[in-house]
């Protein structure tokens, strides 16, 4: 019974406001054994409901995810029912985005609208859907993408002891998470704001003290990683940096043990649980991604960058300068007032 009559409303959102459904659209909604059904259902219920067609697609769970999972998916079946699908939901545990079948989808079926909810359960569908102001989380984060998006230079700090700079990449543009979900897009959860930089100048340190997802989750110690021009070069901490380490090497695979793109977190439902999804967007944390590299982050380069696997980790209350005027204190709004106002009516 758990937010049985909220997951319909939080459905409603997602299937209209944010993926825009429309009369007769296919809509594909993958999920693995893992996945939670109600959350499944509610949402192709809804799809139905707006007059699109729904196809739920169940799989056995990957043990590993993005181009990790591909020996364990059926993936001409899987490509083969995405190849002409208007819009595609991917509510999978193990996630399928960076798999060979994603990157297959996106480069050959440019009018599809795709949407990362992976591990979504009906808590975490009403705080970060279903309850936020999605038109007002989206001018939000539009202003403070363009702010970042017109620095040259950044600088990144937090409690744990992150202390890192880098420069940003001219021909690259900003991936805005606000809801708004167009033709030929690669969406996520609203809330999050990522790009790449220009990664040969990213040095300094980074702590991971929230999550690490894969291989951990949730992280009792903090991990701290050694950048030099943009590839991890020592990795310190105790029990669980050491089985990060090993799991980066375990690949063999040199683009492992490079920085993917850099994110911040601003969705007001999120919390921290070891869900990357929702971990990636909690208010004012930052988030490195490593390994391979979408296409939608290399605006000069088609077809990314690719890698065996990838991993995201996260950085909590995290500061940060553009050019040297402080955007975020430890996680919230400074030295911008229109900012500051938004920030408090969201929160």
């Amino acid at each position: 019974m758990a937010y049985d009559f909220e997951l319909g409303r939080s459905g409603r959102t997602l299937v209209r406001d944010i993926m825009r459904v429309k009369e007769g659209d296919n809509v594909v909604l993958t999920a693995d054994t893992n996945s939670h059904e109600d959350v499944v259902k509610a949402t192709a219920s809804e799809v139905f409901s707006a007059g699109g067609k729904p196809m739920v697609i169940w799989t056995a769970t990957p043990e590993g995810v993005g181009k990790a999972a591909d020996a364990m998916l059926p993936q001409r079946t899987l490509a083969g029912a995405l190849k002409d699908a208007d819009i595609w939901i991917e509510f999978n545990e193990q996630w399928l985005l960076y798999s060979t079948v994603f990157d297959k989808t996106m480069e050959e079926n440019e009018k599809i609208k795709y949407i990362c909810l992976v591990e979504m359960n009906p808590d975490m569908m009403v705080r970060t859907i279903g309850r936020v102001d999605i038109p007002k989380l989206a001018k939000f984060l539009k202003l403070v993408a363009e702010k970042t998006e017109n620095a040259k230079k950044l600088k990144v700090t937090s409690p744990a002891g992150t202390d890192i700079e880098f420069e940003n990449h001219p021909e690259r543009t900003l991936s805005v998470r606000t809801g708004e979900v167009e033709e030929g897009m690669a969406a996520m959860l609203p809330g999050q704001i990522s790009w790449a930089p220009n990664f040969d100048t990213i040095n300094g340190t980074i702590v991971f003290d929230g999550s690490v997802v894969p291989p951990i989750g949730l992280l009792d110690n903090p991990i701290e990683m050694t950048i030099e021009k943009g590839k991890i070069v020592d990795i310190q901490g105790g029990r669980e940096a050491q089985q990060f380490k090993n799991w980066l090497e375990s690949f063999n695979d040199e683009q492992m043990l490079r920085l993917a793109h850099m994110a911040y977190g601003f969705n007001p439902g999120a919390k921290l649980t070891g869900n990357i999804v929702e971990d990636e967007r909690i208010w004012g944390g930052t988030e490195w991604g490593i390994g391979n590299v979408g296409s939608q982050h290399l605006d000069e380069r088609e077809g990314g960058i690719a890698a065996a696997s990838h991993c995201d980790g996260i950085c909590t209350n995290s500061s940060v300068w553009l050019d040297g005027k402080q955007l975020l204190d430890e996680g919230m709004i400074v030295n911008f007032p229109e900012l500051i106002e938004l920030e408090k009516e969201l929160l």
